[in-house]
């Protein structure tokens, strides 16, 4: 019994090789050096009460059986201590200030593999760090195999950012979200150069009675029908067409957008060939845009030719709102009928400039 004798480590150099019980509680031993003469009788070996941050292995020990390392500075002790002492039948390594962490998940599951071996379990053993798990059992301590896995983890964490880009990826293209940040882009820039420049003739707001939007497939029918039958006659209206009143050297958006704001209606033919045509939804899209800026009820749709649901694509969905919460002029094929849609397009558009 050498217990409270402010011994250090190298006590174990000096000790009698036949030694069956050893007391050397209540010292200064830090470590158990390896290398020092083998104790082969020692059976019962007590450090209780030291400054040891970890089990000592048995390589020096092959007969011990009972150890005690109570009231030590344990964090994390080693989940093999079994594996490198097959005959030890008793531990008693409670008391220490054990730190829960992933570490210790393996010192926690050995205790189930021992049988019992752990003596004071699980009363004897609680948590001292982090300051959140004080006091708390090993035994109630948990922590998930993601949360320990450092490889696991960042390939869930990859995997996720993987899915969650793609997932992004896949509803920006689906809504044409690139198209909207694009087409809002050239808007700002368009009203930031209307700032900086002057215009011409600051008393005019509307030059014209409708700007008119449709597919190029479709021209022969605005240009033989629409044009002649709203420009002509009696109480003919000025129109905004393209091709004619697009001005020269200004960029086709800010031509768009300051034929829409110059007109009183946007007239729109649809047909197949108008969703098909992307500059038909550059002009759909700031038309719409002024609609909801004004409080205005400046569109007029006219259903040239029907359009089947499935034709319409996803970015389009403004024009599915409109076509479902608006009612449209359709152009009838008889032509005992086409007096009445002239009169009706008239009517809707009608108004002194």
């Amino acid at each position: 019994d050498l217990s409270s004798n402010q011994l250090a480590d190298a006590v174990f150099e000096c000790l009698p090789v036949n030694v069956r019980k050893l007391g050397l509680q209540n010292n200064q031993i830090s470590n158990v050096p390896r290398g020092v003469a083998e104790l082969k009788s020692l059976e019962e070996l007590n450090l209780a009460s030291n400054r040891l941050a970890d089990l000592p292995g048995c390589s020096g020990f092959p007969s011990l059986q009972f150890l005690n390392i109570e009231m030590n500075l344990i964090l994390t002790p080693s989940a093999d201590f079994f594996q490198s002492c097959p005959r030890v039948r008793e531990l008693q390594a409670g008391h220490n200030p054990f730190k829960c962490s992933c570490e210790l998940q393996a010192f926690i599951r050995l205790e189930r593999q021992s049988g019992g071996k752990l003596f004071g379990w699980p009363a004897a053993y609680a948590c001292e760090y982090p300051e959140g798990l004080r006091g708390t059992e090993l035994k109630d301590f948990h922590l998930s195999q993601l949360a320990c896995n450092t490889t696991l983890l960042l390939v869930t964490a990859l995997l996720l950012t993987l899915v969650l880009v793609a997932a992004v990826a896949f509803l920006c293209i689906y809504l044409d979200v690139p198209w909207y940040v694009r087409m809002t882009w050239q808007w700002t820039q368009t009203k930031r150069r209307a700032w900086h420049n002057v215009p011409e003739d600051p008393g005019t707001v509307l030059q014209f009675h409708a700007f008119i939007s449709y597919s190029e497939r479709d021209s022969l029918w605005v240009k033989n029908e629409l044009i002649p039958n709203l420009e002509k006659g009696e109480g003919c209206l000025q129109l905004c067409q393209h091709e004619r009143n697009f001005i020269p050297g200004k960029s086709i958006v800010e031509n768009i957008i300051n034929c829409i704001e110059k007109s009183y209606k946007s007239i729109f033919v649809l047909s197949p060939n108008f969703v098909q045509s992307e500059w038909c939804h550059y002009e759909l899209y700031f038309a719409h845009h002024k609609l909801f800026s004004e409080n205005s009820n400046s569109l007029i749709l006219i259903l040239l030719e029907p359009i089947p649901p499935y034709l319409i694509p996803a970015r389009y969905h403004k024009l599915k709102a409109l076509m479902a919460k608006r009612t449209y002029l359709e152009w009838p094929k008889e032509r005992s009928k086409r007096a009445l849609f002239w009169a009706n397009l008239r009517a809707a558009i009608s108004i002194n400039l």
